[in-house]
């Protein structure tokens, strides 16, 4: 087959909120940046965020930094690097107050400020009362950002390609990353960029669960193309799974619904986060409402003709605040749950939403990795940003709001640093020799498959699987009965076949790609949850029950070959302050 080939002096794999961000910095910085995307970028995920972005404003009580760090690092069940938790609290009002100025239409209060709602685990005085720290531009927070930061790239005039898949990363014989691998979704052709950094920014993987709030696309391509590239994926045993998503749909219902006053009820009528929340009520930790609400359902309150689901009600804010703060959940709830929230409560569920793990990096979005000897190195040429890394300021839990402020602090720190680093100022480096040999022969398995399972069967079974062994509480037993199950899926992947090779834009030959990028996703985050001996944030243990700092107080690193498991620590001191030492968790 043959490979075209094209050199930028950067290459970014994402087009979502961080990609952008990371773009629009390069772009101005004078550098030659190409962004890749399998959608074009206002389609990215990114597009889905809802309630807002955190940042201690003070518009609407005291605020600061410090506070919101606290939060951070308590909501993370303290598995957060406290330096990057310090790092990101610190530059949330800056990039703000830039977002603004580039034109994003936050919601405003009438004095001109920005208004700021209530969201779970947000407080006032380490803990003492809810505090309104989230930034929103109504219910469509995300909308709002992809759309300012696109507008942004185009006048920074920075090169899209659009509906191009990347395939894997090209490293030399030092172990810097010099590239990536693509291909044209709509023609199949394939080229090699080759690049002085590379910047991972591809998004979550959430698809690798039966239910889920993820887009189609999110199926962990980056972290299916570092883990081939022999780098760890961290802390892959922690996904969050949002306390309200529609029941039976999975379609996100924004936690700004609880922060503008929306309470959750069981079928007997009652407001039960009182009983397991009595300070912070329906705005605790998702992992922590997630739980309740599942512990509800399972004692036999749950509503409905199955009492499966809880209902979320909003009718007692009025039909004006509703349709001016969350006009977006007034047409969710009718088209998805066919209800009027103006007048009636909306079914909700637990449903997989975020993932805490990714690629490991440290402040600056270098990607890290650990040799034999327990040695951290950085990978030169390589960063990831965004939902696929783990700086990590989310450790086992992350706090509504902050994935929005992630993707915009640490976008913006890895185009500063690759904007000032040796690399970037200096020539490219020479191409290896094999630099395509893999993900050609990944195409060439795919063209002369015959025999194979469809593609889909053998998607649907991972998610299944997922679902089954890997959910909201998780056992002993469960968990090795999912690591054989996903490892015999695993040797199925192999051997999927394209039905139709003739198919428009290569649909069928994309999606058993991504399979490919969905198995090492499930085969990192079982076998990283198999291992940990402890309840731990979104990691709920029913054969342990307790949070164990003396053993498991350190992050998961999963290697691809051989599924093997390493340990590093927990960064607990921060930049500046005292460490916030670990208590339990109350709210």
């Amino acid at each position: 087959m043959q490979v075209n080939q094209r050199k930028f002096d950067v290459v970014i794999v994402g087009a979502g909120g961080s990609g952008l961000r990371c773009a629009l910095q390069l772009a101005r910085a004078g550098l030659d940046v190409a962004v890749l995307s399998k959608v074009f970028p206002t389609r990215s995920h990114t597009v889905a965020a809802q309630g807002g972005i955190s940042a201690s404003l003070g518009n609407m009580s005291e605020d600061n930094w410090y506070w919101h760090m606290f939060d951070t690092v308590k909501g993370s069940d303290y598995l957060g690097d406290q330096d990057a938790i310090e790092f990101m609290c610190r530059e949330a009002p800056s990039a703000v107050y830039e977002l603004e100025h580039m034109g994003m239409p936050f919601d405003s209060n009438p004095d001109g400020t920005i208004y700021q709602r209530p969201f779970g685990g947000h407080t006032a005085n380490l803990g003492e009362k809810p505090v309104q720290r989230a930034c929103a531009a109504a219910d469509r927070t995300g909308h709002a950002l992809l759309h300012t930061l696109y507008q942004q790239n185009v006048a920074a005039r920075t090169h899209f390609f659009v509906e191009w898949m990347a395939l894997d990363l090209v490293r030399d014989a030092d172990g810097d990353v010099v590239g990536v691998v693509a291909m044209e979704m709509e023609t199949g052709e394939v080229t090699l960029l080759q690049a002085k950094s590379t910047v991972l920014a591809t998004g979550g993987a959430g698809r690798i669960f039966g239910a889920s709030t993820n887009a189609y696309i999110n199926t962990g391509d980056g972290l299916g193309m570092a883990a081939r590239a022999g780098l760890p994926l961290q802390d892959m045993e922690f996904w969050q799974f949002h306390p309200t998503g529609v029941a039976g749909a999975g379609v996100l219902i924004t936690e700004g619904v609880r922060g503008e006053g929306g309470i959750l009820l069981n079928a007997n009528g009652e407001r039960f986060m009182e009983r397991y929340a009595p300070t912070y009520k329906d705005l605790a930790p998702r992992d922590f409402v997630s739980r309740s609400m599942d512990q509800e359902i399972k004692e036999g309150r749950g509503c409905g003709p199955n009492k499966d689901h809880v209902l979320l009600k909003l009718d007692h804010l009025g039909a004006e605040t509703i349709h001016k703060r969350l006009p977006s959940i007034a047409e969710i709830a009718r088209k998805f749950a066919n209800v009027d929230c103006t007048k009636e409560p909306i079914p909700v569920v637990p449903t997989i939403h975020y993932q805490m793990g990714g690629i490991p990096t440290n402040i600056h979005s270098q990607v890290l990795d650990v040799s034999a000897d327990g040695a951290e190195h950085v990978v030169s040429g390589l960063y990831a940003i965004g939902e696929c890394a783990c700086v990590s300021v989310h450790g086992a839990n992350r706090l509504g709001t902050n994935s929005l402020l992630d993707l915009v602090v640490f976008g913006r720190a890895a185009g500063n640093h690759i904007a000032a680093s040796d690399r970037v100022k200096a020539g490219h480096k020479a191409l290896p020799g094999d630099a395509t040999d893999r993900p050609l022969a990944r195409l060439a398995r795919l063209d002369a498959s015959r025999d194979g399972e469809p593609i889909q069967d053998v998607a649907n079974d991972i998610r299944a699987s997922m679902q089954k062994h890997c959910g909201v509480f998780r056992t002993a037993e469960l968990l090795s009965e999912g690591v054989r199950e996903i490892n015999r899926i695993a040797g199925r992947v192999s051997s999927i076949h394209l039905k139709d090779k003739s198919q428009v834009f290569n649909t069928a030959r994309v999606e058993a790609l991504e399979v490919e990028n969905l198995i090492e996703v499930a085969k990192a985050t079982i076998v990283s949850a198999e291992a940990r001996k402890e309840s731990r944030g979104a990691h709920s243990h029913r054969d342990y029950t307790e949070r164990d700092d003396v053993h498991w107080l350190k992050h998961t690193l999963w290697y691809a070959q051989d599924n093997r498991l390493a340990y590093r620590g927990v960064q607990m001191k921060p930049l500046s302050v005292e460490t916030f030492k670990p208590k339990a968790r109350t709210f």
